[in-house]
């Protein structure tokens, strides 16, 4: 089990009590396992590596927080494996709930779609499965997940306009990844795409202005500067960061372009590890955005200052895991 706290307490005005994972885990044989419960699919570089200290700089990889919704976790089963013949070879597959159609929106892409253990119905369905391969300091990965979004009786789905079933009005994300390092050097390096063919009528029944298809990619180049030093087991990593993505990359016919979500990310700082569990972070993060669609700006405030495209954040931040 994993059990968060948010924003340091609960009560009236916020905060978070939740279950990150909650799983039994079933051992086949030293290389096959199964799984189920509450638990996070091998999706990406951060999603089941998310703590604070194993990454670079103090926001996670935008890319996989906003195309891949990271921390993403549902209900299900899943079988993961290796094999001896092939050393370093992984695989995993995952049967679980599917996405709420309601949550998915332009510029929020499947973000607030997840159920997360929650409401969630097995009337639609969602599968995921990945390759994983390990060998010395290479890490590569591709996964995939295809799964339904509408968890209604076929009435209730019908009235809306939406297919139902266990893969109705699906949604579709593939990825690839790569990391690497080597006497010090680090690189990091990740594509993904999103497809949601049915956009229309999710626009149709929920007016949500959600995309058709979904992009993103990021590259980071990092060097431990104390790679050579009597220091070496502590790290003090020199980094730069490039994301890009555009979260309306297509839009259906009765949707409305928004070029604010089209952005880009450049990141750079450093991270000092004194031990593994604790990181001390200190970046820089370049953000350039497209100009908001004024189509889709209701009632605009005439005080409201002028929107700027390119915006500069320093950030310092102390991160632990325990």
């Amino acid at each position: 089990t994993e059990i968060e706290i948010e924003d340091a307490k609960v009560d009236g005005d916020g905060g978070e009590l939740a279950l990150e994972q909650c799983l039994l885990k079933f051992d086949l044989n030293k290389n096959n396992y199964l799984l189920a419960g509450l638990f996070i699919p091998r999706i990406g570089i951060i999603n089941e590596n998310h703590l604070p200290n194993t990454f670079n700089g103090n926001d996670r990889h935008i890319v996989e927080r906003m195309v891949i919704p990271s921390t993403w976790r549902e209900l299900g089963i899943g079988y993961y494996g290796n094999t001896n013949k092939i050393p370093g070879l992984n695989w995993s597959l995952a049967l679980m709930n599917g996405l709420n159609a309601e949550g998915i929106s332009g510029g929020r892409g499947l973000r607030d779609a997840r159920f997360e253990g929650r409401d969630a119905s097995a009337s639609n369905l969602a599968l995921s499965g990945a390759l994983l391969y390990y060998n010395s300091g290479l890490r590569m990965q591709v996964s995939t997940y295809y799964g339904g979004t509408v968890g209604l009786t076929p009435r209730a789905a019908d009235s809306l306009g939406l297919d139902s079933g266990p893969f109705g009005t699906p949604v579709s994300l593939s990825e690839f990844d790569i990391q690497y390092s080597k006497k010090g050097f680090t690189f990091k390096g990740l594509g993904v795409i999103c497809a949601i063919p049915d956009a229309d009528k999710l626009n149709t029944a929920y007016a949500s202005n959600a995309p058709e298809s979904m992009i993103g990619f990021m590259a980071e180049l990092g060097y431990n500067l104390l790679e050579t030093s009597k220091w070496k087991e502590k790290e003090l990593i020199l980094f730069a960061r490039y994301e890009s993505m555009d979260l309306m990359h297509k839009v259906p016919a009765n949707g409305i372009k928004d070029d604010l979500y089209k952005q880009d990310y450049i990141i750079a700082g450093l991270s000092y590890l004194p031990i593994r569990n604790v990181a001390i972070k200190l970046d820089w993060k370049h953000v350039k955005t497209g100009e908001p669609n004024p189509a889709l700006i209701f009632a605009p405030n005439p005080n409201d200052p002028a929107y700027e495209p390119v915006n500069n954040f320093y950030q310092l931040g102390f991160a632990y895991s325990f």
